[in-house]
């Protein structure tokens, strides 16, 4: 903005008044709520999966927001019903869009980091003689209507409105993602409105989630409440409640505590119902508030052998079984049938003399043929000289001792 203070506002249509007094209005409320909140980590990681999916439902790909936080934690998430391999392919792709648009607000690497320099800059030249509002909406349609992609842009705009005052920290929930749906006009001074009512229905959506995580975090502190004085349940409540996600060696750490009393206190957390373990796994878990349980309900549980299942591939035995999902128990199993006894005259038949003799004609063709390697090796090739006839050498290989051996004992 300039620093006379004036602002360029009353140029553009009367049209935007009403929609820029009631996106400045929801705004400014989710303004004064987040201010030095303590559930503001939470409520921004959550605002982060919320932003996302409508970046992505506006790029095409759809994503559940569920899906997206078991991916971003590591943790397989679930496809119910069994879709069809193309529909799996389409889930996958999806939850991979989705965690490349997460990329850009957590995390983005130099290329990103050098392309959102690039978009806030051009934010701050084309907003500066504007409200802050106004001037991101002529800001962002200068931005796409060059060309410009849609990803920088996203992450410029949440720290665009702490460079302008209108948030008190990063706020990826609010850009407008509405406004580039295909059926809105691109002609700037319709498409401005539109923008800012994105911007305000954004705004709402992110104050009723700021309301639902501190409803669940007030039912978490009733639950505990009536505790030992020196009770660490209600401090374990609060960290749980601002932490998006949190382990047992966390919680330890930041209570002071060992990680078996920590793990034992979340585990009584999930008891009372007020906390939910996410992972499903033995090791390495990790535990949320109950508004988190939907995070749950779509992390698939880690593999692990069926009982009863043989190594290998499973057999056809029972397809009934296998169609419903449970696995075959081993006394089910029909055992492979023996083969067949030979009858007595089929036995009779084989001759095992003959046997004996014909591994002693193979013992013996052996022993030449190591007697020939041997003596090839040992003994250097006798090369004739020039001008005289070739000398016999047979008396030197042991392949023709053997031959003429051979000759005269049939002679003899």
């Amino acid at each position: 903005m300039r620093e006379d203070g004036q602002t360029r506002s009353e140029r553009l249509p009367l049209a935007l008044a009403a929609a820029l007094e009631h996106a400045a209005r929801a705004v400014a409320r989710l303004d004064s709520a987040l201010a030095r909140h303590p559930l503001a980590p939470a409520w921004a990681w959550r605002a982060r999966l919320d932003a996302v999916r409508r970046q992505a439902l506006i790029d095409g790909r759809a994503i559940d927001p569920w899906h997206l936080a078991a991916l971003i934690e590591g943790v397989r998430f679930r496809l119910g019903g069994s879709p069809a391999l193309i529909d799996r392919g389409t889930v996958f792709a999806n939850a991979h869009h989705a965690f490349a648009l997460y990329r850009w607000f957590s995390g983005p690497d130099e290329a990103q980091q050098s392309a959102i320099a690039d978009a806030a800059a051009h934010l701050a030249a084309a907003g500066d003689d504007h409200s802050p509002l106004l001037g991101a909406a002529l800001g962002v349609h200068a931005w796409l209507d060059q060309g410009g992609e849609r990803p920088p842009l996203r992450a410029a705009l949440a720290t665009y409105w702490v460079a302008r005052g209108v948030t008190p920290l990063p706020c990826p929930l609010l850009t407008g993602a509405r406004a580039l749906q295909a059926d809105v006009p691109w002609a700037r001074e319709a498409w401005l409105g539109h923008f800012l009512d994105a911007l305000a229905e954004e705004a709402e959506d992110g104050l009723a989630l700021l309301t639902a995580l501190e409803r669940y975090w007030f039912a978490a502190r009733r639950a505990v409440a009536g505790r030992r004085r020196d009770s660490r349940a209600g401090h374990a409540v609060d960290i749980l409640a601002a932490a998006p996600l949190l382990s047992a060696t966390s919680l330890g750490a930041a209570l002071g505590m060992a990680t078996k009393n920590a793990t034992r206190l979340l585990e009584g957390f999930v008891v009372l119902g007020i906390a939910s373990e996410v992972t499903h796994r033995g090791k390495r878990r990790l535990y949320g508030l109950k508004h988190l349980a939907p995070l749950r309900e779509a992390a698939a549980p880690p593999r692990r052998p069926r009982p009863g299942r043989r190594p290998g591939r499973p057999s056809a035995a029972s397809p009934a079984v296998a169609a419903a999902g449970g696995a075959v128990p081993l006394a089910t199993v029909p055992p492979l049938a023996l083969s067949p006894p030979l009858p007595r005259s089929q036995r009779e038949e084989f001759e095992f003399g003959e046997l004996d003799r014909w591994l002693d004609l193979a013992d013996q063709a052996i022993r030449r043929a190591q007697r020939v390697l041997e003596y090839h090796a040992t003994v250097p090739t006798l090369v004739p000289a020039a001008g005289r006839p070739d000398t016999d050498t047979r008396h030197g290989d042991p392949t023709r001792l053997s031959a003429d051996n051979t000759r005269s004992s049939r002679t003899g």
